[in-house]
């Protein structure tokens, strides 16, 4: 169990439990003027849950493939605030066909190419992207979002150049990259990512999460996570 602010996290039948990369993307993406968000691989339901609390206004469908996930989400929602504008569903991002599209796409995708595949089924499904390769999730998004609609996802370094490489050809305009390194001094990991359906300059700034000791946190990662961390 995850207690956040406004929410806790129930995530005993989730492969995936919350991690510092779903935090950190619920937190920076942009919702402004966003009325319909669509969470790809919702797992706990963290990324819809936070979207929700930063936006009161938004609809949230939250898909999510493996059975258990998809139980553990909606009874984390059903706990929340904001049950009534969450709405989490058992599917596939490949045979989802929404009735209407979205100004927000956003998802922690599985985004291990190569590596060891792990024996757990859910936590293979949840880590690698057996069930959803990068060409598959920008094909898809682009399929879903709407005429000014944007997509952000989190992946590491190496993953996230392939992916934007993979979103030019689908005319995905990368909008804005936060490099995110785990302290100061280390090389960098992650790259938090926004892509838009409308050409625009691409904006790239970075963050640090820890200073130089375990746990003394940056004053920006601080900034960005104070509306859900306890101890911020």
């Amino acid at each position: 169990m995850f207690h956040f602010k406004q929410f806790t996290i129930h995530q005993d039948k989730c492969a995936m439990k919350v991690g510092t990369d779903g935090v950190l993307l619920g937190a920076w993406t942009n919702v402004e003027n966003a009325v319909r968000i669509l969470d790809i691989g919702t797992g706990t339901g963290l990324l819809a849950l936070m979207l929700a609390q930063r936006a009161p206004n938004v609809l949230i469908d939250a898909i999510e493939i493996e059975e258990n996930a998809c139980i553990q989400a909606t009874e984390n929602v059903a706990e929340s605030l904001w049950k009534d504008r969450i709405n989490i569903i058992h599917r596939a991002l490949q045979d989802f066909e929404p009735a209407e599209k979205y100004d927000l796409i956003v998802s922690n995708p599985p985004y291990f190419l190569h590596s060891l595949k792990n024996p757990d089924t859910a936590k293979k499904t949840a880590r690698h992207t057996d069930t959803l390769m990068p060409t598959e999730l920008i094909t898809h998004a682009k399929r879903l979002l709407n005429e000014n609609g944007k997509l952000s996802v989190i992946y590491p370094t190496t993953e996230a150049l392939l992916l934007i490489k993979e979103a030019e050809k689908s005319a995905l305009h990368c909008s804005y990259i936060t490099k995110v390194f785990p302290k100061i001094g280390a090389n960098e990991k992650r790259l938090l990512i926004e892509f838009s359906v409308m050409p625009t300059e691409c904006r790239i700034d970075e963050m640090h999460i820890e200073n130089n000791a375990r746990h003394d946190y940056s004053e920006k990662y601080k900034m960005l996570t104070k509306d859900f961390y306890l101890n911020f």
